[in-house]
């Protein structure tokens, strides 16, 4: 271990970690409480070269590489036994430039601080429903998020990326530099380099108009009804989406009804915040709203509403997610089984709109390739108490049991578990044969398969 450590420190700035030192075991907690892994160093980069090194120094030693930005890994991949964690949360860096409406984010950069830099100008681009998720995770997933209904999805709106390959060279992708690689990047996840900054495009989202908004169980059915006809012709600058979900003890929620699961329905409408009112109208005319914290605030308020819902490395996370074509009434009927089973307040199951600007990129021209689904549904599991783990495990599987039959095969890769590497074909779908020729390009041995892994 002292050879690793002083190999590593002879080539990097920042701080190699190893066991032993002080702050090893803070330095290697992760998001999901689950997940206690011990690896032989975390190296706390403080630049592209330093990824290099720690990149080289894996690749030669045979070590399993784990890279770690925003670190809001559900299956853990940000952290590997015995092996070799890149860190980016040292590189959060984000400039803009307003007038060419552009941002470049370092790769430990997440959307809060995206958000800070951005909505100074007025700006925004297309991030999480979670602030405290990283840019680069959420974009190389494919980012669904409030915007990308009429702003398309995270990875539409890069432009460019600074990725450190393999072999350790830091290469640029983007439409006219290793085009391919930029497919890839697009959807494919982390299987092909460890991105140490990303360029996006900026559109004008100062304000929106949205917030949480919860109705009786008794009416679930009723709105989610309304919700999958509804969001077919919504207006594209809307992107709000249902969700089942325990009533936290909030002051707008009355007393009474805390602790009493409902459907909530989290609106966020990112056009003239003026008409914000009128259309959201249609939603509180379909059921009466029991409660609701709804109206004008910035952008990067309602994206990180919901941070404290989910602190870092204080829950256990259980995730399983599908496509949605079509919300049939089955598939409602088999959410209004499962949803009201939420087991507590910080567990959720949302299903969001993916329609709109996404249905506008063809499927082929990104990695992410499911373009005709109309919805992503995750079943997020996430509670404190490890003694409930087997119980609520057996509640996300449950959900997702009854609902697979209604939907897709495939999900999105950013909502899967550890245990859904069988599923990583129908994941990325119809360019999953595209994204093994470019994994066999820029990656050939599979250093970089602690992840949804495309094997070259």
């Amino acid at each position: 271990m002292i050879e690793t450590k002083t190999r590593l420190r002879e080539r990097v700035r920042g701080r190699v970690i190893t066991p032993g030192d002080d702050g090893y075991d803070e330095a290697r907690r992760v998001f999901n409480a689950m997940i206690d892994r011990h690896p032989a160093a975390i190296v706390q980069a403080a630049g592209a070269a330093d990824v290099v090194a720690a990149v080289d120094y894996a690749r030669e030693a045979d070590l399993d590489l784990a890279v770690r930005g925003g670190g809001h890994s559900v299956p853990g991949f940000g952290t590997v036994d015995d092996g070799v964690v890149i860190d980016l949360s040292g590189m959060r860096t984000v400039a803009v430039d307003p007038a060419k409406r552009r941002a470049r984010a370092a790769g430990g950069a997440t959307w809060a601080d995206f958000n800070s830099a951005t909505g100074a100008h007025g700006l925004a681009s297309t991030g999480g429903v979670v602030s405290t998720t990283g840019v680069g995770g959420l974009t190389l997933g494919g980012g669904i998020g409030y915007l990308a209904r009429g702003l398309g999805l995270a990875c539409d709106n890069l432009v460019s990326a600074e990725v450190v390959t393999a072999d350790g060279q830091i290469v640029t992708a983007s439409e006219s530099e290793n085009e391919d690689l930029f497919w890839a990047l697009r959807g494919g996840s982390g299987n092909f380099g460890v991105v140490t900054s990303f360029e996006f495009r900026l559109h004008p989202v100062g304000d929106i108009y949205g917030g949480p908004m919860f109705f009786d169980m008794a009416d679930a059915g009723t709105v989610l009804r309304f919700y999958r006809d509804w969001i077919r012709e919504a207006p594209e600058a809307f992107g709000g989406f249902p969700a089942f979900q325990i009533a936290p003890p909030l002051p707008f929620i009355p007393e009474s009804r805390h602790g009493e699961t409902m459907l909530a329905f989290v609106a966020c409408w990112a056009g003239p915040v003026d008409e914000g009112e009128a259309i959201l109208k249609p939603l509180h005319d379909v059921a009466q709203v029991v409660a609701e914290h709804v109206g004008p605030m910035p952008y990067a308020a309602l994206n990180g509403a919901f941070d404290a819902l989910y602190p870092p490395g204080a829950l256990q996370h259980y995730w399983k997610a599908n496509f949605v074509k079509e919300l049939t009434d089955d598939a409602i009927a088999a959410h209004l089984e499962w949803g009201p089973k939420v087991p507590v307040v910080n567990s959720t199951v949302h299903i969001y709109p993916i329609n709109g600007a996404c249905h506008r990129v063809p499927a082929d021209a990104t990695a992410f390739s499911h373009r005709d689904a109309t919805f992503a549904t995750v079943i997020a599991g996430m509670w404190p108490d490890p003694a409930q783990n087997d119980a609520n495990i057996a509640w996300v599987r449950g959900y997702y049991n009854a609902t697979a039959p209604y939907s897709e095969t495939g999900g999105y890769v950013n909502f899967m578990s550890g245990d859904d590497q069988d599923r990583v074909p129908a994941n990325y779908g119809a360019n999953y044969e595209r994204l093994r020729d470019v994994k066999r390009t820029y990656d050939p041995g599979n250093l970089f398969h602690v992840n949804q892994n495309i094997r070259p």
